[in-house]
This record gives structure tokens, C-alpha cells and sequence, in this order.
């Protein structure tokens, strides 16, 4: 195999990388970062490169995967956020600029669910907010809130169920 000129492949891809890592976040601080995430781990791992003409596809991989990775993180990162009015700004739906009427349906959707929230009981919101906005998962919320597994997969399972009857009705 080849030597492979790292500034070169710097140059050729570094536009590409940040528009991958921009669809993800939405935000271009964040995305420079990534991509600078992604070519670090690149460099560490360009031996492992066979072919030199997929190198497009697996620097996109890696950007991708370290964007998701990084978004994950941030949703953990925010859950102190438990105010509901805190929280409608930050965690929205991204709305991708494609279709309004489907957008502005999302948001009103997104309303409806957080107004039918609010009529559920504090322990229900709270993990219900930390399932679903900031994605933690089930061992995680019961750590963070000192509970048990079990009681905290009861509390979704109800949560959810009675979120349901609202929107059924």
C-alpha cells in the first residue's frame, strides 16, 4: 500500500466531513469540532486503510458515528434541565428546512405532548423527560434519580399508557 499524504487527504475532505457533521448538529462550532474529532481518529487508525479508494466513504463513517456519538453525550450532558420551559427551546425537533406543513405539524404535536405532560404526576414527567428528550436509558434514570430499574420502567410503562388515553380520546 501506498503512503498516504495525511495534509492531502486533510485538504480533499475537510468540506465534506463538516457538511456531514453540520446535518447532525445543526450547529458549525460543534461541527468543527467533530471533524476534528474524526480526523484524529482517522490519523491513529490510517494504517488499517486497505483500499485508498473507499477512503471518502470511511472518513464519512467515522464523522458520522463521532457526530451521533457527540450527540449523545450533549442529551446526557443536559439533563439538568428539568423545567419544561427550559427545555421546549433546546430539545425541539430539529425541523430540516424540508416540508413547513410538516414541520409546523411536529411543533404543534410537540405542544399537544407537552401540555398532556404537564397532567401527569412529578415522578412520571421526570422520567418520562429524561426517556424521551434526553434519551437515558432505563438504568441510567434510576441512578440519577436513586431509584430501582424496576420502579423506573413502571413509571414509563404508566406514563406512557397514560399519555396514550389522551391522545386516543
Amino acid at each position: 500500500m501506498n503512503t498516504i499524504d495525511f495534509n492531502q487527504v486533510y485538504s480533499e475532505y475537510a468540506n465534506r466531513l463538516l457538511y456531514i457533521a453540520f446535518r447532525y448538529t445543526q450547529d458549525r462550532r460543534w461541527a468543527e469540532d467533530i471533524v476534528q474529532e474524526a480526523f484524529i481518529k482517522a490519523f491513529k487508525k490510517i494504517d488499517t486503510i486497505e483500499d485508498t479508494k473507499k477512503l471518502g466513504a470511511w472518513l464519512s463513517t467515522i464523522t458520522a458515528r463521532t457526530s451521533i456519538d457527540f450527540l449523545r453525550s450533549e442529551k446526557r450532558n443536559r439533563w439538568l434541565l428539568v423545567d419544561s420551559t427550559k427545555m421546549e427551546p433546546t430539545m425541539s425537533h430539529n425541523i430540516n428546512g424540508g416540508n413547513t406543513e410538516e414541520d409546523v405539524a411536529i411543533r404543534l404535536f410537540q405542544k399537544d405532548v407537552d401540555r398532556s405532560m404537564k397532567n401527569l404526576s412529578k415522578e412520571f414527567q421526570e422520567v418520562l423527560v429524561l426517556k424521551v428528550k434526553y434519551g437515558l436509558k432505563e438504568n441510567e434514570i434510576a441512578r440519577l434519580l436513586g431509584l430501582k430499574s424496576a420502579t423506573v420502567k413502571t413509571r414509563l410503562y404508566r406514563a406512557r399508557k397514560q399519555l396514550k388515553q389522551v391522545f386516543v380520546q
